[in-house]
């Protein structure tokens, strides 16, 4: 024997919907939930959740009264909604046929000229066999940018400024081996060890 079928989600919300319009009254969460299992075979706990999907579709209408949330549909209701609804679809359809429309004949004029020929294929193989001889020459190029005389004067000039740089801190450790050796009367040898001062440090030529 082959187990029932549940409902689907569609179904729950035309039967649920079906309700409100055979009994034309207002009902609260719990009545629903007590009324729809018998009448329309919608389980208790799912109840909640299609309502709640009429309600967000505009086809179940709900108020609060007082401490109380009363929920409604008629089909006049409906019927209204259902139309809007169709007439946005509609409208929506007749936009996206237009874009197609005119990205079809985009697409056609864009083909102009492209259509396939000897003469194109052969166009388009010396376009790309050009392109690899640009990229081939690039990377040779590259290979001699350290021989350009704007990178040589470049590196000179910032080989310069390091080297102004370097002779100032030069400067500076003089200046504070000479405040150590008058201040703490410490040798400079010391100071060059303790420090990790070579023997050789000096200004730069």
């Amino acid at each position: 024997m082959s187990k029932k079928r549940g409902l689907s989600h569609d179904e729950k919300r035309h039967r649920l919907q079906e309700l409100f319009f055979e009994k034309k009254d207002f009902f609260q969460l719990k009545e629903l939930e007590k009324i729809a299992p018998k009448e329309k075979g919608i389980t208790s706990m799912s109840v909640k959740e299609v309502l709640q999907s009429l309600v967000d579709d505009g086809l179940v209408d709900t108020e609060k009264i007082g401490t109380s949330v009363y929920f409604w549909s008629y089909p006049s209701k409906a019927m209204h909604t259902r139309k809007r609804k169709i007439d946005e679809l509609s409208t929506a359809v007749a936009d996206y046929e237009k874009k197609i429309s005119s990205s079809s004949k985009q697409i056609k004029q864009a083909n102009v000229g492209r259509e396939e020929s000897e003469n194109r294929e052969s166009l388009l193989q010396q376009l790309a066999d050009k392109e690899e001889l640009c990229h081939k020459l690039e990377a040779e190029l590259e290979t001699y940018r350290e021989c350009d005389p704007d990178v040589l004067d470049k590196l000179q000039q910032e080989t310069a400024v390091a080297k102004e740089a370097a002779n100032r801190w030069t400067d500076n450790v003089f200046a504070i081996k000479s405040w150590c050796k008058n201040k703490f009367n410490v040798e400079e040898q010391m100071i060059d060890k303790n420090f990790g001062i070579p023997e050789d440090f000096d200004y730069l030529d």
